[in-house]
């Protein structure tokens, strides 16, 4: 069977043992692929490595937005970054944009005047639940910053008529217009 050996430096696991702290001080990069029986049995690695794996890890656990701007231009404050599913994901019913989402639907050629309601989110998640479809954290801003662009354009950001209510009819002469 064959194995994945993610390091350049390979050794024994008996000449591991005799002298490990020479074999990790000699290690290109840190790290150590010890071998038992011809298979990678596990991998020794520097305090300063593991350090910096760590560093990754944690860094990668939490993406940032890969814009960057000047933070004085913005009065706001920076808020808590929302834990964002890694790859391609169904929307769940807490999902929730990043806190920047308006910066970020300008920087994509749609400008929110408002930031998006729970209403709106809630019909957003809702529709797109029932649909099963995967896409990436990014994607479904996009997705989620069209859909408000396309529901507050279709309402003329008018309120809406309310379908009990009785017309009156317009007495008024539009200028124009002889009557």
């Amino acid at each position: 069977m064959s194995s994945r050996i993610l390091t350049s430096n390979v050794i024994g696991i008996d000449e591991f043992m005799r002298d490990h702290p020479r074999v990790l001080t000699q290690a290109e990069g840190g790290a150590v692929a010890v071998f038992a029986d011809n298979r990678p049995a596990f991998y020794a690695v520097t305090p300063a490595r593991l350090e910096a794996l760590l560093a990754l890890e944690a860094r990668l656990a939490r993406p940032a937005s890969d814009i960057a701007l000047d933070a004085q231009l913005y009065d706001e404050p920076a808020a808590a970054p929302v834990n964002v599913p890694m790859g391609k994901f169904a929307l769940y019913p807490g999902w929730q944009p990043d806190a920047d989402f308006q910066r970020l639907a300008a920087l994509w050629g749609i400008a929110l005047a408002e930031p998006v309601t729970p209403e709106e989110l809630a019909a957003f998640v809702a529709y797109w639940q029932a649909e099963g479809k995967v896409f990436h954290h990014v994607q479904w801003q996009q997705k989620l910053a069209r859909s408000v662009q396309i529901s507050r354009a279709n309402q003329g950001g008018a309120v809406k008529r309310d379908i009990n209510a009785i017309s009156q009819p317009d007495s008024e002469i539009p200028p124009g217009f002889r009557g």
